[in-house]
């Protein structure tokens, strides 16, 4: 009898709920991007939303430290002893705001966070409602779990928040909570306090949960940053990230913060969802609360709001509308005249002819999706002056 070697016999078939799950385009983007980069191309990367800056090296130099000691091992579930009581100081000494560290969990990544937070709440057909446009992945884990996410528009009236009102207008008997990120990616947008407070009052209301996702909350702009849902929902789920603010993108570690009465489940939850978050991980990111540390990441903001001041009067003078200024992380969200086609036209265009990557709308919803385009300001000054110079050209090419 010969050898199943896998290729014959019918395809496997998913799961129906995975139909709408669609791909993830800013990847496609950037694996087309290193192909030609590959080639030998020179290509400007505007796309994917990771800092440009290198790990803290206070934070590798703890990691290494951990590696020699041989902290290889698991670790709880909810992360190490220090590691929870460093973060919860961190929310005392930045945000004034008590939380007791039996109520935080390290996570690997956020994402991680986020999984657990929607496993705890969803059964079957419940629905999350979500701001649209939004972070894709978000919706789509809501879909893998069997939930829905009910996308609600916002635009530049709600400075791209969710309002109570509309979260009043949308919710619906089987609607489970509401998830927002502040900042927010595509738009940079920070939620308002008093909204804040209204929509966790309504969560509260209909036995439901607020989910706010801080993974960018260190990158936050002016005199007025983004305090934390915390200091206005105290019974919120937070989730949050080592890898923007904290330039730890690849050690995939993350944190999240829950009500009292959700520990026991959570931990549960955690135990047999992944065991632990890396163990080295987690030794690493004890250093990246130190002076030395904080000194480099809050510099590297400083980074990042100059090349925000730098990059929107180019991108606004050469055609792109960008109506709301961002606040926080390091994204524009910017409206494609009426002349160009579509964003995804757009961007194979740019990527292709003129050798810059950016994303398209249509990764981050429905509504006017196709009408806008997401640049990440992640690189240097001559990176970024070269790339706008590349996106005028797309521009004209189609008619500007």
């Amino acid at each position: 009898m010969p050898a199943n070697n896998g290729t014959s016999g019918r395809a496997l078939r998913p799961a129906n709920r995975l139909v709408s799950v669609t791909p993830f385009r800013v990847m496609r983007l950037l694996t087309r991007a290193n192909e030609l980069a590959a080639a030998g191309r020179d290509i400007v990367h505007l796309e994917v939303g990771e800092p440009d800056f290198g790990t803290p090296e206070p934070v590798v130099r703890a990691g290494i430290r951990g590696l020699e000691a041989g902290e290889t091992r698991y670790t709880n579930a909810a992360g190490i002893d220090a590691l929870r009581e460093m973060i919860s100081l961190h929310y005392h000494e930045d945000y004034g705001v008590e939380v007791d560290p039996s109520r935080i969990f390290v996570t690997a990544g956020g994402s991680g966070a986020l999984l657990l937070a929607v496993t705890y709440l969803l059964d079957a057909d419940d629905e999350i409602i979500i701001g649209d446009p939004g972070y894709p992945c978000n919706r789509h884990l809501v879909t893998a779990l069997g939930g829905r996410g009910r996308l609600v528009t916002v635009d530049e009236t709600s400075r791209y928040q969710l309002t109570h009102r509309r979260v009043q207008q949308a919710w619906q008997a089987n609607t489970r909570g509401v998830l927002m990120s502040s900042p927010s990616n595509p738009t940079g947008s920070v939620a308002a306090s008093e909204e804040l407070r209204a929509i966790g009052d309504e969560c509260r209301q209909h036995h439901a949960c607020l989910i706010m996702d801080e993974i960018y909350q260190g990158l936050c702009f002016g005199a007025d940053r983004f305090s934390t849902a915390l200091a206005e929902v105290p019974d919120a789920i937070v989730v949050n990230s080592f890898s923007k603010y904290f330039g730890m993108t690849g050690w995939r570690l993350g944190w999240m913060v829950i009500p009292p009465g959700a520990i026991e489940i959570m931990n549960r939850l955690a135990q047999n969802l992944f065991i632990c978050a890396s163990s080295i991980a987690q030794e690493a990111a004890l250093a990246a609360f130190s002076d030395e540390s904080r000194s480099i990441m809050d510099h590297q903001r400083d980074q990042f709001e100059q090349r925000l001041e730098y990059v929107l009067p180019r991108v606004r003078d050469i055609g792109l509308e960008v109506p709301c200024e961002p606040e926080g992380a390091f994204y524009l969200y910017a409206q494609l005249p009426d002349f160009v086609p579509d964003s995804e036209t757009f961007c194979d265009y740019a990527l292709e002819a003129q050798g810059v990557a950016v994303t398209p709308g249509t990764d981050f919803g429905r509504h006017g999706a196709d009408r806008h385009i997401r640049i990440a300001y992640t690189r240097d000054f001559p990176a970024l002056s070269d790339g706008v110079d590349r996106l005028a050209l797309a521009l004209d090419h189609f008619g500007g």
